[in-house]
């Protein structure tokens, strides 16, 4: 077994190590999630906490880590009366991304559930978290329902397990840590509000800190037992200070000044709901606790804030969690009187003006009055024209990006067919949650039970099996597993045309808000999504197929325009991403999105080859949607054309919107079906 690093020989990481140990002085914190780049010590810095944490008294023999002094109740291996104790370290319990339900929250055995009327019971992962740690690592990563589960134990303080009639209930109130990389995406913002506590971790760019982090990784790797001896009394001294913060914890008084200091920072950051109050109110008597004192001061409370609310302030999935302190620091001078008076919110008190950068929140703000000019007539002042010139001093290659339009909502774009990925919220999927329509023979453990379907094989065999009294004689055989039908998340492929005929200013900020309404979109319905541009004399894959739809959305202002349309060079590149992507993950159905005019003007006989890359799509069966972007009074209908080629269907950039889309859906499948 390896010898975990030491916590406090962590370098740096302030707000991360804070944050885990006040989550150790008060569970009732909520947790933390640290989001960071890989390879800033999010894990170790966890796997460090447990040895810090005070043992624990269970009853002996309870697989539940009932506490002796105040046992459950309703524990499955109770009742507890006076039994033996005994004390062990605090668990540290890793919840693996690819974990089942019934390995979470445990399993009944339906067999004898049915058989012999006894709840026979296999603990998860959250009985063995119980009082301890619950670490899950990449939980951006993790199934969305195995995150509702997670998240509503940590809330309740217990588990509950339910299966046909027959339903299981212990307690589970562990601190709960979870670690992500935002760049392999984001979590939903609902379930960014259950966790507590929320901490950006980012490699130190200081040449002496980074030495000092290689150095203490060496010394660790070479002899770890020497390592850990040197920091042995800085650990039993936090370790001591965590059970004293403990203790004072109940002693710590939150004042009406403080509780209205809070109040009123939440209201400034316009949070929903009331659970950042709640959560800051906790975690600012916390920090009271840990400073070994019994009152809660305003360097609390912005402390408080500076964890409890960034990732609380996320309008939609494209703006970045932060907190502007110099509003913060505004608001908690105004309200440092405990009377609350401090300021009458005059001019000077103006709203945290939005994110003016790449993404920007997803709702960047539209161009001037230079862009009123028909789109594709006129090009904007530096923008190159229809034929693909750049103007003068600047080479195609260098055309500035424009902004993109405001996204509007769209209507679903589905993959045909009934599939079998991961869990998500766009086309039709053989799912483990949804309504059921059938059953089968189970394949390995019973999961879902078809009670009908089960008692429909039994029934035949009663006379045989010598049944005589009032219960059904069940065999193993007997049982039926239900197959539920749910929704699939797929791979959404943008290709788009960044050519000189699509660079007019306010045709390409259309065209650019268009995508930009797919990938908004594309996150709500947990699907990956990938981006190939063409322009010029090549296509590039400007994002290979990724959970993160932010980054997307980052790449997607930043797009570049000009030059000839090597249509077929966009293609072929987004045939290839697709063809790697199924060896990665062929459960994985794509939908490929061209964004273009139709028009093929690089490399020889532009037209026919790009028809005869159009046409590999179509012979795979690869459902695809060309939204049409010609503009003008002349139209050529060269899009309309592609869409034909590929299989599938094409729409127009103001059909794309939810209210002009109804029989698109209807479209895409009958022309897929038709390719197939």
């Amino acid at each position: 077994m390896s010898t975990p690093f030491p916590f406090t020989a962590v370098v740096g990481q302030d707000d991360l190590r804070l944050a885990l140990l006040l989550n150790a002085v008060s569970p009732a914190v909520g947790g933390v999630l640290v989001r960071g780049e890989k390879g800033t010590a999010k894990s170790t810095a966890v796997r460090a906490l447990s040895a810090l944490l005070p043992a624990v008294e269970v009853v002996t023999g309870c697989r539940f880590s009932c506490d002796p002094a105040a046992p459950d109740p309703a524990c499955p291996d109770g009742p507890h009366e006076v039994e033996a104790s005994s004390t062990r370290p605090a668990r540290m319990v890793e919840l693996p991304v690819g974990a089942s339900e019934d390995r979470l929250v445990g399993a009944l055995d339906i067999e004898r559930a049915l058989s012999e009327g006894v709840k026979a019971f296999e603990p998860g992962l959250l009985a063995d978290a119980h009082r301890g740690i619950l670490y899950v690592d990449e939980v951006n990563l993790l199934h969305d329902h195995l995150v509702d589960l997670l998240l509503d134990a940590a809330a309740m303080g217990a588990s509950y397990v339910e299966r046909e009639g027959v339903s299981v209930r212990h307690a589970a109130r562990f601190l709960l840590v979870g670690t992500m990389n935002p760049e392999e995406g984001e979590l939903r913002p609902q379930l960014l509000d259950r966790f507590g506590l929320t901490v950006e971790v980012a490699a130190s760019r200081e040449p002496d800190q980074r030495v000092e982090v290689v150095r203490r990784r060496l010394a660790h790797d070479d002899d770890p037992a020497t390592f850990v001896a040197r920091w042995a009394d800085e650990e039993v001294e936090v370790r001591a200070r965590i059970v004293a913060a403990r203790a004072l914890l109940p002693s710590v008084r939150l004042g009406d000044g403080a509780l209205r200091q809070i109040a009123a920072t939440c209201a400034a950051f316009e949070v929903d709901g009331m659970r950042a109050d709640i959560v800051m109110a906790r975690t600012a008597t916390a920090l009271a606790a840990w400073a070994g004192r019994t009152d809660v001061l305003a360097e609390d409370v912005r402390q408080a804030a500076l964890l409890a609310l960034p990732h609380r302030r996320r309008r939609n999935p494209f703006d970045a969690p932060g907190l502007d302190e110099d509003k913060l620091d505004e608001t908690l001078e105004e309200f440092s009187g405990s009377d609350g008076d401090g300021g009458d919110g005059g001019p000077d008190d103006e709203p945290d003006p939005d994110p003016d950068g790449p993404g920007g929140g997803g709702q960047p703000p539209q161009e001037g009055p230079d862009d009123g000019s028909p789109a594709g007539d006129v090009p904007a002042q530096g923008e190159p024209s229809e034929d693909g010139q750049a103007p003068a001093g600047r080479s195609a290659a260098e055309q500035s990006p424009v902004r993109a339009a405001e996204p509007f909502r769209t209507k679903v774009l589905s993959v045909p067919g009934l599939g079998e990925g991961a869990a998500g919220r766009r086309s039709r999927a053989r799912t483990e949650h949804g309504r059921t329509t059938g059953s089968r023979r189970p394949r390995g453990a019973l999961t879902k039970l078809h009670l009908a379907a089960t008692v429909q094989a039994a029934a035949p065999h009663q006379l045989a099996r010598g049944r005589s009294g009032r219960g059904l004689v069940v065999r193993r055989d007997d049982l039926r597993q239900a197959t539920r039908e749910g929704r699939e998340g797929n791979l959404v492929l943008f290709v788009v045309d960044a050519s000189g005929s699509m660079a007019a200013r306010q045709r390409m900020s259309a065209v650019k808000g268009a995508v930009l309404s797919l990938l908004l979109d594309a996150y709500q319905r947990r699907d990956k999504v990938g981006l190939v541009t063409f322009r010029g004399s090549a296509a590039e894959v400007a994002l290979p197929p990724t959970s993160s739809v932010d980054a997307a959305a980052v790449r997607l202002e930043s797009l570049p325009t000009g030059g000839r349309t090597p249509l077929s060079a966009g293609l072929l590149r987004a045939h290839e991403v697709l063809r790697v992507e199924r060896l990665r993950d062929s459960a994985r159905r794509p939908l490929v999105v061209v964004v273009t005019d139709g028009r093929a003007t690089g490399g020889p006989e532009p037209v026919a080859t790009a028809g005869r890359a159009a046409r590999l799509f179509a012979a795979e069966g690869v459902a695809s949607v060309v939204v049409d972007c010609e503009s003008g009074p002349v139209r050529l209908g060269l899009a309309g054309r592609l869409a034909g080629e590929l299989g599938g269907t094409a729409v127009t950039l103001d059909a794309l919107r939810a209210d002009s889309l109804a029989g698109l859906v209807r479209d895409v499948q009958g022309t897929s079906r038709r390719a197939a």
